[in-house]
Parts: C-alpha cells; sequence; structure tokens
C-alpha cells in the first residue's frame, strides 16, 4: 500500500511530520494492505491564515484493487490528529464495503 501525502500552502508537511502522518495511517489501514493500491493524504487549513479552533482539514483517499476510490474528511486542531480521525473513518467505511461484498480484510 502506497501513502501519498500532500498539502496545500498553509500547512507545511515536514519530515516529521510526514512521518507520523504516515505511521498513523499506516496502523490503522495495515489490515487492508493487499486490498488497497494506493492511499492519498490531503492536509489542508480550511481557515487559512484566521485562527479558528478545529480548522485543519484531512482528506483520505483509498483506492481499493479494481474498485472506484473512497473518500473521507475529518476535522480537526492539528494535521496529525485531523489524518488519525479521517483514518479511523476509512477504517470503518472500508470494513463495511468490504463486508457488503463478502471479502475478507
Amino acid at each position: 500500500m502506497n501513502i501519498q501525502i500532500n498539502s496545500n500552502r498553509s500547512v507545511s508537511v515536514d519530515s516529521g511530520r510526514s512521518t507520523r502522518v504516515e505511521a498513523s495511517v499506516s496502523q490503522l489501514l495495515q489490515r487492508f494492505e493487499g486490498q488497497i493500491t494506493r492511499v492519498e493524504v490531503h492536509l489542508s487549513d480550511f481557515n487559512g491564515e484566521r485562527f479558528g479552533t478545529d480548522d485543519q482539514r484531512c482528506v483520505l483517499e483509498a483506492r481499493p484493487a479494481g474498485r472506484d476510490p473512497v473518500v473521507v474528511t475529518n476535522h480537526a486542531a492539528t494535521p496529525e490528529e485531523a489524518a488519525h480521525g479521517a483514518a479511523q473513518k476509512m477504517q470503518r467505511l472500508l470494513t463495511s464495503l468490504f463486508a457488503k461484498s463478502g471479502e475478507r480484510a
């Protein structure tokens, strides 16, 4: 499973943040590793320069093999928290998706 991290100019992604986000997403989606070809993490601050609580957004897109991509969004106080919450949502979505089709993860 390839994890790609993207951000807009309002969120800086240094190697430390990239490592933390990738580890969190990888850990939560590990059981789907054989069924997902790629996960894209899109981090942004939807308030821009203005201050706000829970203004960090993570859009997580997973590409299950042979299926259309699935997407979830989560908002939190930090990019890492937003990514972790989005990965939890994605885990639930993929569990449901594969259970409906009779596949095991």
